[in-house]
C-alpha cells in the first residue's frame, strides 16, 4: 500500500450519512425528499391527533351513555349544550328533535312513521359523527398509496444522473456512480418511512371507527324504544 493512499482511506466514510445523502443529491431528488418528509410528518401528526381525539371521544360517549341509562331526567341530558361535547348526546338528541317534530302541534301521530323518521333521523347522525371522526384518515390512505411511487420517482431520477455522470466523465467505475445511487436509493427508503406508518394507522383506525360507528349503532337502537313508549301514550 502506497502513503498516498492512506489518507483516502482514512476520508472513507464508515456508514450512511442521511442528512449528506440529501445535501449530495440532485435537485429534483431533494425536492422529492423533501415532500415525502413533509408527508410523513404530517402522517404522525394525525396519528397522534387521531388517538387522542378518538378516545376522548369514546371516553365521553360511554360515560354519557351509562348516565342516560341510569337517570331517570334525560331531558336535562338532551340539552343543546351537552350535544356539541357527546356524539352520543349528538346522535340521541336527534331522535329527540325529530320526535317533537313529528307530535308538535297535537295532531294526530302516524306512529309507524313517526318510530321510522326518528330512527333515519339518528342513523343520519351517527354517520355524520363517523365521517367526522374519519375526515383525515383519507390522507393516511392516499401516502401510503402514492409515497413509494413518489420515492421511486426521485430513485429513477438519481440513477438516471448517474447514469449521465458515467458518460460525462467518461468512466463506469464505483466511485462515480455509487453515491448518485446511495442517493437516489435514500428517495425511496423514506417513501416507505412516509408509507409504511400511513398504511398501518389507516387500518387500525379504520377499524376503530367502524367499533366507534357500532357501538352509537347499538345505542341508536335502545333510544327509540322509549321514545315509541311516549308516542303510544299520543
Amino acid at each position: 500500500m502506497t502513503l498516498s493512499a492512506i489518507p483516502l482511506l482514512a476520508a472513507a466514510p464508515t456508514r450512511l450519512d442521511p442528512v449528506e445523502l440529501f445535501l449530495d443529491a440532485d435537485i429534483v431528488v431533494q425536492i422529492v425528499m423533501v415532500g415525502l418528509i413533509l408527508a410523513s410528518l404530517w402522517v404522525w401528526t394525525i396519528i397522534v391527533a387521531f388517538s387522542m381525539r378518538a378516545s376522548k371521544l369514546e371516553t365521553r360517549s360511554r360515560e354519557y351513555e351509562k348516565e342516560f341509562w341510569d337517570t331517570k331526567n334525560r331531558d336535562s341530558l338532551l340539552a343543546k349544550d351537552v350535544r356539541g361535547e357527546v356524539p352520543s348526546a349528538r346522535v340521541a338528541g336527534a331522535g329527540l328533535d325529530e320526535w317533537k317534530r313529528s307530535t308538535a302541534n297535537g295532531r294526530q301521530v302516524d306512529k309507524a312513521a313517526a318510530r321510522d323518521r326518528i330512527g333515519a333521523a339518528m342513523e343520519s347522525q351517527i354517520a355524520e359523527e363517523a365521517d367526522d371522526l374519519a375526515g383525515k384518515l383519507t390522507f393516511l390512505a392516499t401516502t401510503g398509496s402514492v409515497a413509494p411511487f413518489v420515492g421511486l420517482f426521485g430513485t429513477v431520477w438519481g440513477i438516471m444522473n448517474s447514469f449521465f455522470q458515467i458518460g460525462a466523465q467518461e468512466s463506469s467505475s464505483l466511485a462515480v456512480v455509487a453515491p448518485g445511487i446511495s442517493e437516489a436509493l435514500f428517495a425511496t427508503a423514506i417513501g416507505l418511512f412516509a408509507a409504511i406508518p400511513a398504511v398501518i394507522a389507516y387500518n387500525r383506525f379504520s377499524s376503530r371507527v367502524n367499533r366507534y360507528e357500532a357501538k352509537l349503532q347499538r345505542f341508536a337502537d335502545k333510544v327509540p324504544a322509549g321514545l315509541s313508549r311516549e308516542l303510544d301514550k299520543n
